[in-house]
């Protein structure tokens, strides 16, 4: 039977980052050093297929500090953590390694040069984040105020209105984010923001391909987990710009068919922590039932890398 001919538009930039590369090689650089187990606070990234794969190889993944033995090594997530957490780890002696994004250690230090200028926080995020909880986790319960939408920022209650400063989580919608900016700069003009803005280069990027393409698909496929903040903004990012049907997959098998039917053209992306074995595993699922020719929509190219901590770089040893 002749396959139907099907476009597929093949967004580039897509996948993984450099603060999402950088994470799973700390992991696997540890296990090298260390051995199995290590220990790692919260998913190191946002990806079942990825944190399965470092499961296999002798990573354990805990929510808690207290879930670890205190003798052997624990990574901190891409997402970063609250100041407690490696303060709690130094007063257990334990070995630990910060796997924290520097774009979001970035926001950290922000947060912290603006409390120390007197200055309360606003951090425009999505509450019970791990990113969000990790940077309001740098400065004393009260010092950061948190804002998800517009609506929030005429409700939100300051200690005074000339003394406030804002962060950002770095994977949220650029869109609805400058509109939250520009409601918090109407109500509070003295408002100090970042020197550059917080919404990382990655999510940026991933985000204008998107919207690049999206009026020429009849349909979009996000490769990403559920839980993956800047894969589920690629979603409402497309819808909005036009794409008639978005729809979050982990992976081949979570492909909606019968939603698919009768379509002509397809744009397939990938949040910042989807490996791009997953995204060839999509893109062979319609070879399968389509007649597919593959045009790359590229918006921007990354050459981005940022070091692995000094501790996996020195000379590999035994924990004693």
């Amino acid at each position: 039977m002749t396959k139907p001919p099907l476009t597929l538009f093949l967004a580039a930039p897509r996948g993984f980052c450099a603060g999402v590369d950088r994470a799973i090689k700390i992991v696997e650089m540890a296990l090298e050093k260390w051995g199995a187990p290590v220990y790692v606070r919260h998913e190191i990234v946002h990806n079942k297929f990825v944190v399965d794969d470092l499961r296999a190889k002798g990573a354990v993944f805990v929510e808690e500090l207290d879930d670890c033995p205190p003798d052997r090594p624990v990574i901190f997530s891409a997402h970063g953590v609250p100041k407690s957490v490696p303060q709690a780890a130094i007063a257990r002696q334990m070995i630990y390694v910060d796997a924290t994004c520097p774009l979001v250690s970035k926001v950290h230090i922000e947060a912290a040069r603006h409390a120390e200028n007197g200055l309360q926080m606003i951090m425009i995020g999505h509450a019970g984040h791990p990113e969000t909880i990790g940077t309001m986790g740098q400065l004393p319960e009260g010092e950061v105020l948190l804002v998800e939408t517009v609506a929030d920022v005429a409700q939100v209650q300051v200690r005074d209105p000339a003394r406030l400063a804002f962060v950002t989580q770095t994977t949220l919608s650029v869109d609805d984010t400058a509109d939250i900016v520009a409601a918090l700069q109407a109500r509070f003009p003295a408002i100090v923001g970042p020197h550059k803005e917080d919404i990382c280069y990655a999510t940026t990027n991933r985000q204008e391909a998107v919207k690049a393409m999206a009026a020429d698909c009849d349909a979009m496929l996000v490769v990403g987990a559920p839980n993956s903040s800047n894969s589920r903004r690629l979603v409402e990012v497309g819808s909005r710009a036009g794409c008639p049907y978005a729809q979050l997959v982990q992976r081949a098998t979570d492909i909606d068919w019968r939603a698919l039917d009768g379509i002509r053209s397809v744009g397939i992306t990938a949040g910042a922590s989807a490996p791009e074995v997953l995204i060839d595993e999509v893109v062979d699922a319609f070879r399968a039932r389509f007649e597919v020719v593959v045009k790359p929509v590229v918006t921007a190219e990354e050459n981005v890398e940022f070091k692995v901590p000094r501790i996996l770089r020195e000379q590999a040893g035994t924990l004693t």
